[in-house]
This record gives C-alpha cells, structure tokens and sequence, in this order.
C-alpha cells in the first residue's frame, strides 16, 4: 500500500442515535447503487423507537449483505431531512470534516475497486466477512480538504448534469402522455381552425366496439387489425444451452427496467425472428405485465411480446403512447391470467379494442412524439457518456503523486 495513503478509522466513527419516542416515521432502506430508497416493510404497529436516526452528512452501511451482493450498501444521507435507518445498519460520521469531507469519502465508497476488495475480505478474513474493522482497516488517499472538495465539485457537476437529463426526459415524457389523453381520450385535438374538437363544438358518434362515443370520421378495430405479435425468446429447461458468456444480449423483464442486459445468447443458435428489429415495440407479457418498450435493435427480449405495426394502419408512435397510457395498462393486467405469475396470452391481448384517429391527426402526433423520443435519446446519449466520465473521475482519485496529492 502506498505510504501515502491513510487509515479510514482515523477519521471516522461509529453512531448509535435511536428513535425516542417514535417520532420520526421516514424509515428508508439501502439501494445497491448506494441510495436511500423507501423501505417495503410494513411498519404499522412496528417499535420504530429501536430504529436509528440518520443525520445530514451521516453513513449508513449493511454488512450483512456485503457478501451475497458483492458489494457494501453504503449511503450518505446527502440533505437537511433527519431519516430513521434498520437497527441492523451501522451508522457513522466523519469525525472532521475539516480533515476528510464526507462526499469525498462516498465517492471512495463508489468505486468498484472498493466494493471488489469489500467482498475479498468476506470471501478471505478470518473474521468472517466484511465488518466494522474491516471498513476501518480500508487505506485511502486523503489530499487537502482543498482538493477533496475541488474533487467533489467536479464529481457533482456531472451527477447534477445526468439528473437534470433525467429530469428532462421525465417531463418530456409526462408532456407526450398528457397530449396523447388530451388528443385521443379527451378529444382534444386539434380542429381544422387549429382549436380543440370536442370543446368547439366537434361532433362526436356512438362506436359499438367501443361501447362509447368517437370524433366523427374516426373508427375503432381490435388490435389484431392494426399489429402483429411476436413471442420473444423463451429460457426454459430445453432452451437454457442457448445462453452463453458473450452474444447478443438477452433482456428480461428487469434488464428493460433497469437499462442493462444481464444474460448473452448464442446469436448463431437463436431464431432470427426472435431478434429485435427497430420498428418493434417491447410489451412485457408476464409478472410486471403491461409495460412499454422502445426496441433496442441487436437484442433478444425474454418473455416479452414483440409488437410489430402493420403497415399503413396505426403508426408506431400512436400504438406506443397508447400502450403507455394507465388505462390500457389496467386492461391488459386484468386480463393477465395466473396465480403464481400473471401471464397475458396472445388471445387476451387481442381482445382489446382502440380508436383509430383520422390519418391528419395521426401523422401530427407522429411528427411531435419523434422529436419528443429524439430529445430523448440524446440526453440518454449523453448521460451514457456522463457515466463514463463519473466512473474514469472515481478511478482516478487513486492516483497519488509524490507530494500526496490526488492526480485529477
């Protein structure tokens, strides 16, 4: 180890507050990205009085996890909000923050390098698995507090710029679903005059499909007029020697939720219908049913519907947003079967009935929700390229010169 580099339990401490009385109820657990997230447990009832309380620049940690998810489940409670952690977790502070600045210290705590050598000790210590000494043992570069928080700033930058993208994408989301109900459920769209249909006056009819009035000019049909369906690729016992170490990516249903593949399959030994091509819509069929996705091309999805657009019908943006839309979500889980795990069959799923909006209307909801997706895929672009600056900045604060300063 570098001579230049410090002990952590020279600078940190352990904390045991608990909460009187129960009066604090912000019970939050530890996410494996080192977040606070809500606790899924129920807690009425519950002592919450054995809980510890977790203030501004304070840890929590959870050994106990450190070795089943090969990593510690470290966070820093980063605002003003007191909260209440398990009373299994640990919970520490830096003694001087003069000396070692607390986000500094979190971003230690990010680095992958740290979390492979958290589960080495679980796997090699005599002790018997990464603990409050182990974490203390753990040596760091400890700069100036001059440099840790001209580190920290740069760090910061560039987690404020992703989450601001985000936030971006969110309310660009949130825009696209609101003109879709305002358009195709309200029927609100734009008239000839440019104002909305059903306030000036537009004429609505009875459709029998739907069992409720419609724009004049407009109809109806099941979905099966309108898309086709593909199954995906199917894991099971018979297709199980279809994964391999690399190949195409396979997605699951929490691959599409948390953005990464997990799993490869053999792209020689797959289907070629069973590979995502770009007009495809990804519909998640089983567990958390009724989910919209944006195919990403060169994958295979995993008990997913692939939903194909029939050509010269609906277009791809409307059946997306329609997809995405809370009632047609309720419909489809409703009509999921299954006990253990919901399972939404081809024949339910083409029981369901949509409008079908005059052509005018579709192809200008088009052309907005493409740029919509286009901004959108340009901030993902740039967060994705964000995340690699974060990662190579976190590697690098290990870099110490002669003088003990981190070479940023």
């Amino acid at each position: 180890m570098k001579s230049s580099y410090k002990r952590l339990g020279d600078f940190i401490h352990k904390i045991d507050v608990r909460n009187k009385n129960s009066q604090n109820t912000k019970l939050l657990g530890l996410s494996m990205t080192k977040e606070f997230r809500p606790h899924a447990s129920n807690i009425i009832g519950t002592d919450l009085s054995r809980y510890k309380v977790v203030e501004h620049w304070q840890f929590a940690c959870d050994f106990m996890s450190t070795i089943r998810v090969r990593k510690l489940p470290v966070v820093l409670q980063e605002n003003d909000e007191q909260i209440i952690v398990s009373p299994a977790y640990t919970t520490f502070e830096v003694i001087d923050s003069n000396e070692l600045h607390p986000e500094y210290l979190m971003m230690w705590f990010r680095r992958s390098e740290f979390d492979r050598y958290a589960y080495f000790c679980c796997d090699s210590a005599v002790r018997g698995g990464f603990n409050w000494d182990e974490l203390c043992d753990v040596q760091l570069p400890v700069p100036s507090i001059e440099k840790q928080r001209e580190i920290v700033k740069e760090y910061n930058t560039i987690v404020n710029r992703i989450k601001l993208n985000e936030q971006l994408n969110q309310k660009l989301e949130e825009t696209a679903q609101a003109l879709y109900k305002h358009w195709f459920v309200d029927f609100e769209f734009p008239n000839e005059n440019g104002q909305p249909y059903k306030s000036s006056g537009g004429k609505l009819i009875y459709d029998s499909e739907l069992d409720a009035d419609i724009p004049e000019h407009w109809s109806s049909g099941r979905l099966d007029q309108f898309v086709t369906l593909s199954q995906g690729q199917v894991i099971n016992a018979k297709t199980r020697h279809l994964v391999v170490k690399q190949g195409l990516p396979l997605l699951k249903i929490t691959d599409l939720f948390n953005g990464t593949a997990t799993m490869f399959i053999d792209s020689e030994k797959v289907d070629k219908k069973n590979i995502a091509s770009k007009e495809d819509l990804i519909y998640t069929r089983t567990g958390q049913t009724g989910f919209i996705f944006r195919n990403k091309e060169g994958v295979v999805y995993n008990n997913c519907f692939k939903i194909i657009p029939i050509k010269n019908k609906l277009n791809k943006e409307y059946l997306f947003w329609f997809f995405n839309n809370p009632n047609t979500r309720r419909t489809m889980v409703e009509l999921a079967a299954g006990s253990a795990q919901t399972d939404l069959t081809h024949s339910a799923f083409f029981t369901v009935s949509l409008v079908e909006p005059d052509n005018n209307t579709l192809a200008l909801f088009e052309n907005i929700s493409v740029r919509i997706c286009k901004t959108q895929l340009l901030k993902e672009k740039q967060n994705i390229q964000l995340e690699k600056l974060k990662t190579i900045l976190l590697s690098k604060i290990s870099v110490v010169n002669n003088k003990n300063e981190v070479v940023i």
